[in-house]
């Protein structure tokens, strides 16, 4: 009751629909699927089996959910891309019409945005996990088994290798590549393309150890700063007795 199937729509086995969900036209659920109250499906969604969509969730048109799929509330799929071309003082906006594409056993997390692609397809790999609010502009790939902590964004063009692991508030720059088993500290930002196997932080991100190291020093600047004040001092005293004699 409350909830609004088009006729074209065509629903599995065993879904499970609750109050005030829309599904459009052309959508297709699969098998065992649950969706949670005020979902709203785009025309030509594609939902897999044994997905559960929670509550306020919104998938636009023409996004794809494989198998096993699971989206937190007030998560958003398929939203537009951030394109847009100057045009004198304004600004005109570039439609985006690619898609988003989630292939199995993903989860994605709480207020998410996964942007659809200008052209072809933004796409999430097998088994990635995605924490709440994690910014996926278009046109990103991101490999399987990828996770993606609180509050990260990758920018537009983006490409994530296999079984990377982000920390929290992280960041990657456009038009980039990021090889496989990455790990990226808490507020990192990647600046340009990096080879995987190895741990990163800081922004530019450089190898863990010498973040720590220069981490250290930069605690130590203002006495250092003192010091080389001192020294100034010191030298320049010096200087001017050795001019005397």
């Amino acid at each position: 009751p409350g909830a609004f199937v088009a006729e074209t729509a065509t629903l599995g086995e065993r879904v499970t629909i609750h109050p005030g969900v829309t599904i459009s036209d052309g959508c297709v659920i699969g098998d065992d699927t649950i969706i949670y109250p005020n979902v709203v499906l785009y025309p030509q969604v594609k939902v897999g089996c044994e997905c559960i969509l929670h509550a306020a969730t919104i998938i636009r048109e023409g996004c794809v959910l494989g198998d096993r799929v699971i989206v937190q509330p007030n998560a958003v799929i398929g939203s537009d891309g951030f394109g847009f071309a100057p045009d004198g003082e304004s600004y005109y906006k570039i439609p985006q019409i690619g898609i988003v594409v989630i292939e199995n056993d993903v989860e994605i997390g709480a207020g998410c945005c996964l942007d659809r692609a200008a052209m072809g397809v933004t796409r999430i790999g097998a088994g990635c996990k995605l924490d709440n609010m994690v910014q996926v502009a278009h046109n990103v790939t991101v490999g399987p088994h990828t996770v993606l902590a609180a509050q990260t964004g990758l920018a537009g063009s983006a490409k994530i290798g296999r079984h990377c692991t982000f920390g929290g508030q992280s960041a990657v720059a456009g038009h980039i590549e990021v090889g496989d088993n990455l790990t990226l500290g808490g507020r990192g930002g990647i600046t340009g393309s990096i080879k995987g196997d190895q741990i990163v932080s800081g922004v530019p991100a450089i190898p863990h150890r010498e973040w720590l190291k220069s981490s250290m020093t930069f605690s130590r600047l203002p006495e250092m700063r003192k010091q080389i004040a001192s020294l100034q001092r010191q030298l320049e005293t010096l200087q001017s007795i050795v001019e005397k004699d």
